[in-house]
């Protein structure tokens, strides 16, 4: 019999991310990009890199950054169009991987995910063991290469897992946690961007033991609810279970252009190829929402956002681009020019109209790259 006082066991957390991924699958796929600086992204000045391989961060290149920049930065880099049914194709074969060992995966993204092998499939026993064997599963079986940190909570085991990229393994005990916080700078901390990290900066935080002599009230004053959060991770502390079925709450599409839409033909033509895009990814999901959102961004980098919410599902893609366009209307005449466009679909729900679950996406949700 249990002994209702007894602590709860120690939980066991994987968390896999996939080493440059889709660059990486790029260099797998063509023999010619490996060894070379290849970034995935559109190349023209209103480019974006989505992706860059390990050669051509060397030289400065990262994600999100815009290309004209990562040109500069490395003059011989290689850009390579998109290809994101070739990256949700191996993204499937490695969540396979995962499914040999426990049920209890939450993905992040294409690349990377939570797993809770407290109690696995297989009988091992140990995540460390369950780590090298998902990580030599996914080579073997891919041709890729994945980091994995492995932890008794989500916060530490993500931190671990880039710890010794690529092609690492990072192992973080209960009684080692505080002490491998403390020891970071607040930057890598999982939702700390760049303007959370100046701003603790600011406030004399700049590592995970700055943030350790904070008490909670000090931090709720400053960051509100997340301070409570922050409290805890400072110390080792995440009590988020792994979250087999994540909720999104929205699905939706973006492109960005290489010249400027102004004319109204223009811009209703741009917005029906996004009704294309983003009905094809409600019908492959399954998704039912009753929000719709249209984003346009201007040529000085204005974006605004304009949305409708009707009373039922928008579940017919007539519908679906009828209130897309009377969106549209609201913005018109568009007399700055519009170089990106974007449609999500919001409050999605199930058939029985509470939250839906569904397996994320994350970053990638708005993926489309237009040169």
């Amino acid at each position: 019999m249990s002994d209702p006082d007894a602590p709860p066991p120690v939980r066991k957390i994987i968390h896999v991310d996939m080493d440059a991924f889709f660059a990486s699958v790029e260099q797998r796929d063509n023999p010619d990009l490996r060894g070379k600086p290849v970034a995935v992204g559109g190349s023209s000045k209103r480019g974006v890199v989505a992706a860059a391989s390990y050669e051509a961060r060397a030289f400065g290149v990262r994600s999100a950054m815009p290309s004209i920049t990562a040109q500069r930065q490395c003059p011989d880099l290689i850009f390579v169009k998109p290809r994101f049914e070739a990256y949700r194709a191996v993204s499937r074969q490695i969540r396979d991987i995962f499914a040999r060992h426990t049920d209890l995966i939450q993905p992040l993204s294409l690349d990377e995910a939570y797993l809770d092998v407290t109690q696995d499939k297989l009988g091992i026993g140990s995540a460390v063991k369950i780590a090298k064997a998902i990580r030599a599963a996914i080579r073997a079986e891919t041709g890729l290469t994945a980091s994995a940190g492995v932890s008794y909570n989500k916060f530490i085991a993500k931190l671990a897992s880039d710890q010794n990229k690529p092609d690492g393994l990072c192992v973080i005990l209960p009684e080692q946690g505080a002490e491998f916080v403390a020891g970071l700078p607040v930057r890598r901390f999982h939702g700390v961007g760049p303007r959370t990290a100046e701003k603790m900066a600011k406030l004399g935080v700049q590592t995970g033991a700055d943030l350790a002599q904070k008490d909670e009230a000090w931090l709720a004053h400053h960051f509100g609810s997340w301070g409570s959060y922050l409290f805890k991770a400072a110390r080792g502390i995440d009590d988020r279970p792994v979250n087999a079925n994540s909720v999104r709450k929205s699905l939706g599409g973006e492109l960005t252009y290489f010249d400027d839409k102004r004319s109204e033909d223009e811009l209703r033509e741009a917005l029906d190829e996004i009704i294309d895009i983003v009905w094809d990814r409600i019908e492959r999901y399954q998704a039912k929402g009753k929000t719709l959102v249209l984003k346009a961004r201007y040529s000085d980098f204005r974006t605004i956002t304009r949305s409708r919410t009707v009373p039922h599902i928008l579940a017919d893609r007539a519908e679906f681009a009828r209130v897309g366009h009377a969106l549209l209307d609201q913005i018109l005449p568009a007399e700055m020019g519009i170089r990106l466009l974007g449609l999500t679909l919001g409050s999605l729900v199930d058939e029985a109209g509470s939250a839906e679950d569904m397996p994320g996406q994350g970053r990638f949700a708005f993926d489309a790259i237009e040169d």
